[in-house]
């Protein structure tokens, strides 16, 4: 690998803002904010909106979604109206 041209690999804390669940992980992101971990360390903080610990999917909280009907309904309400304008 070529010296210089990569992005340095350092460890940083990600915080879901939903629900305050923090993660150390690698990455190569960077941030002005620090934050103490549990080691006693301070790294560098990154917020996030979503993560594993609050996104659907992975909490187990996601459902089904009955979608039958919805595609005539959203053509009906934003049909295109045939005017006499529209038919120059």
């Amino acid at each position: 690998m070529k010296k210089g041209i990569h992005p340095q690999l350092q460890k940083v804390v990600y915080q879901d803002t939903s629900n305050g669940a923090t993660f150390l992980t690698l990455s190569t992101a960077k941030s002005e904010e620090t934050i103490k971990w549990e080691d006693g360390q301070e790294y560098p903080l990154l917020r996030v909106e979503i993560s594993s610990a609050s996104h659907p999917f992975f909490t187990g909280q996601h459902r089904v979604v009955d979608t039958q009907g919805r595609v005539e309904k959203f053509m009906k309400k934003y049909a295109k109206s045939t005017t006499k304008k529209d038919k120059k």
